[in-house]
Order: C-alpha cells, then structure tokens, then sequence
C-alpha cells in the first residue's frame, strides 16, 4: 500500500512535520511544521522546481546563496530553481508554511519515497533519508522533483544515482519503491 501524504508524518530528529494538500504537475503543495529548534538537514538546490514558503506562524530563516532571509507571519519567500538554500526554525515557536513547488512535476512519487524511508527511520544522525537508498528510488522513478546537495558536483550526482540503482536492484531495494508507490 502507497505512503498516504495526506496524513501527517514527522521526523523526530531534524524536527519536521509534512502533509501534502494538493500535487498536481502544475504545483505540489504542503504544510510544513517545524518545532523550536527544527532544520532542514542539508543545504540543497532544486533542479527544476521553485520552492515557494508562505510563513503561517513562526518565523523562518532561509540562507539563500550565502544570504540570510527571515520570514514572519504573513510573509513569502521564494528560493527559485537552480538555487542552493537550507531552511530552519530558531525562533522559540512552532513554525507553520504553506510550501508550494512549482511546478509539481512527479513531486507527490518523491516525497512517497523520501516519507517511506522516514517513517521507516532511515535516518542518519542529522535526520537525513538513508542517501543510497534515496539515490535508488529516484533513479527508479526517473525522477524530474531532484533535490541536489549543494555540496556534491551534479556529475557525480548522477554518478551516485547510476551507482546506486545497480547495487539497489542487486539486493532487492524495488521492494522498498513498492512499498512506498504502489
């Protein structure tokens, strides 16, 4: 059975919470909390999408480019595609966003996987997704919704993904892409 993003889940390290309201190939959108202290993992680019936060409660700092953005109540930020950006919650209340991605492209089949490996703590430290079992679904889904640490060359990105899915499907990891999008 499929990962229902309509219902809430949680990742208990970094802090976030996401629910899907609406995925369409036009715009895929979510709430977003993230409790005191909460993160987004890595600093990472959006190869084909914009990232669009409407701050609901709270207050979010966005580093965009090295540059550092705040959003409060009632505010919209925006990290355009091709653009490397990381996202957090130091204010001392729960922060609350729309998110939209734009377009939504096969964003509904990532964020199954990404929730599927979640939900199944395959989590790092830091609270990041299992990174070769992530690289092999996105691979396996051929994936347009990629998200790019801004550390890593895309070259070798790719590399990593091509990598991956043969190691992936050799031990069996199709189950996992089952599991999380059938």
């Amino acid at each position: 059975m499929a990962i229902d993003l309509y219902q809430p889940f949680f990742n208990p390290i970094t802090k976030e919470t996401f629910r899907c309201i609406s995925s369409t190939e036009d715009s895929y959108t979510m709430q977003w909390t993230v409790h005191p202290g909460g993160y987004v993992p890595f600093e990472h680019i959006h190869i084909n999408q914009d990232e669009i936060f409407h701050v609901e409660q709270g207050e979010i700092r966005v580093r965009i480019e090295g540059k550092e953005h705040v959003g409060k109540a009632g505010d919209t930020v925006i990290v355009r595609r091709g653009t490397r950006h990381i996202a957090r919650n130091e204010a001392p209340e729960t922060l609350d966003c729309t998110v939209h991605y734009e377009p939504g492209l096969d964003q509904h089949k990532v964020m199954q996987c990404f929730a599927g490996l979640t939900l199944d703590h395959e989590l790092d430290g830091r609270g990041l997704v299992n990174v070769p079992k992530v690289m092999y679904l996105m691979k396996r889904a051929n994936a347009q919704s990629l998200v790019l640490p801004s550390f890593v060359p895309r070259s070798f990105f790719r590399l990593g993904m091509h990598v991956f899915f043969v190691i992936g499907a050799v031990i069996g990891w199709e189950r996992l892409y089952e599991k999380y999008t059938s």
